[in-house]
């Protein structure tokens, strides 16, 4: 029997391309932190209502989980490369129509077509990873440095953002992805190998379409249920929605080849970090819009004042993220998530005293963000190691849509939750004598508040900028404390559920701890 041929180890040319495809990964960060910076120069533009400035955060997001699965699956029948060239020309187009939106829909159309190439980039970036490093200790520092790369734009979107905004328009902040996604463009043909083709299954219309139903309509009807109260209209759509879901998940048990493999959620270890990985998502993208608003809109700091203050955040997380990955060979990663999710309480515990100044804000998100950084960097091994090997590929899509799901989930409703106490809080507290158009303006959002109290008489005006930063600073007490039971359950769950499986060929893992 011939001895097996040593894998071929990447050289020069595979680490330039493993930098090519930062680039995409550095981008969609950016983009995320950016835009909470714009939000109070693009409402004062476009005018958006409460509603559509929530969706034109998370209409994003949302078209990113809906289409990863889909889009993955395209590339393994099309090939990889050709994907992610697409998803780039794609996302160009999208970014130079949304930085001259003419309103609020134009808008969140141009964002939702963002979202769909961004769900071409992660899928089809991974996988040729994994074609060019075929050694498995180069493979997995390429995968390190690659999700460092997330990280890294969520540290320079806030700086950089806050400089274009100190000087330029808000749309400047999406025309950052024109230079950016021409290196890729330039650089693909020449540094990226095309992926070969594979038999995959032919992605499944009526999945697709209830993947995106599902969660669309379920947040419409969460945010009209926020804004207007309880009404038959709103909890109708909500059971609309929640129908959708059902039967989605019917359907991928009727199919040979599921869209998604919702068979693997029977593994209890794997339910509970794919759920994790959603809620980390769901806390730290809600939190993110809240802290950001408040820094301008309520202390009135500059973009670049509010970028350079939310700053810390990203760089302990990177911090973390590099000291966690040494620590993962001493501690099981259940232990370091567990633990860090138990820290991370310490966050929204300073949240609540956010009166205090500006310090205590900045203190509570490094926190926050610093305690979920075990998540973020040791959650996707976590799922894929507590799934059966045959079904690695599954595991990989829901642990990737899992994550940009939460992220929108939480934009969406914890931003609807924040609205509504915001809007109640503000009705309760304000002069009997105030207008009620004035009112029904004011308590749709901050920015809408600060912009009819600017033309109001003085002594009003003051009244009104008052009541309503108040009022925003009650919805973040509200948001924090919700923060806090969520945090315990996941980080009771994790160290409960999340054992580690033993080693592929059967002996005990190598964790001392």
């Amino acid at each position: 029997m011939p001895a097996p041929q040593p894998t071929a180890t990447a050289g020069r040319r595979e680490w330039i391309a493993l930098a090519v495809l930062g680039v995409p990964a550095v981008l969609v960060m950016m983009n995320m932190s950016m835009l909470y910076l714009a939000l109070p120069g693009l409402s004062a533009d476009l005018d958006p209502t409460g509603p559509q400035l929530l969706w034109i955060i998370d209409v994003y997001g949302f078209m990113v989980a809906g289409f990863l699965v889909t889009l993955g699956t395209l590339g393994d029948r099309l090939g990889h490369r050709r994907v992610l060239v697409a998803g780039a020309v794609a996302f160009t187009i999208a970014s130079v129509l949304a930085a001259f939106a003419p309103g609020a829909a134009w808008l969140v159309a141009a964002r939702a077509v963002q979202g769909i190439a961004a769900a071409c980039l992660a899928p089809s970036s991974l996988s040729l990873i994994r074609t060019m490093f075929r050694d498995e200790r180069q493979r997995t520092l390429a995968i390190t440095i690659w999700m460092l790369s997330f990280m890294g734009g969520g540290a320079l979107g806030p700086l950089i953002g806050g400089v274009l905004l100190e000087y330029f328009w808000w749309g400047s902040m999406f025309l950052t992805a024109v230079p950016t996604m021409v290196v890729l463009l330039v650089c693909a043909p020449f540094l990226l190998p095309e992926t070969p083709r594979s038999g995959a299954a032919r992605p499944d219309a009526a999945s697709v379409a209830l993947s995106l139903v599902t969660p669309l309509v379920a947040v419409y009807a969460i945010k009209e249920l926020a804004v207007q109260g309880l009404s038959l209209p709103g909890l109708g759509t909500l059971a609309v929605g929640v129908l959708a879901g059902v039967f989605f998940a019917r359907r991928q048990r009727q199919l040979s080849v599921p869209f998604l493999d919702l068979g693997l959620f029977h593994v209890p270890a794997f339910a509970v970090a794919a759920g994790g990985m959603t809620l980390v998502g769901f806390l730290l993208f809600g939190t993110s819009l809240l802290t950001s608003q408040y820094l301008q809109l309520v202390l009135g700091f500059s973009p670049l004042q509010a970028g350079l203050w939310q700053l810390p955040s990203a760089v302990f997380s990177t911090v973390t993220a590099l000291v966690v990955s040494g620590l993962a060979v001493r501690f099981r990663p259940a232990v370091l998530m567990s633990a860090g999710a138990a820290l991370a309480i310490l966050g929204p515990v300073l949240l609540t005293q956010v009166n205090r100044g500006p310090l205590v804000l900045v203190g509570g998100s490094v926190v926050l963000f610093a305690g979920l950084t075990p998540f973020m960097s040791l959650g996707s091994g976590l799922i894929l190691n507590s799934a059966p090997p045959e079904r690695a590929g599954a595991a990989s899509a829901i642990s990737e849509t899992g994550a940009e799901l939460g992220g929108a989930l939480g934009i969406a409703v914890l931003g609807s939750v924040a609205t509504a106490v915001y809007g109640r809080h503000l009705t309760e507290h304000l002069p009997a004598d105030v207008p009620t158009d004035i009112v029904t303006t004011a308590r749709e959002t901050l920015p809408a508040a600060l912009e009819v109290a600017s033309r109001l008489p003085h002594e009003l005006g003051v009244t009104l900028t008052e009541a309503a930063r108040d009022a925003f600073a009650h919805s973040l007490h509200i948001h924090a404390i919700i923060l806090i039971p969520l945090l315990a359950v996941l980080a009771i769950l994790t160290i409960t559920f999340c054992r580690e499986p033993a080693q592929r060929d059967g002996t005990p893992s190598a964790h001392t701890e």
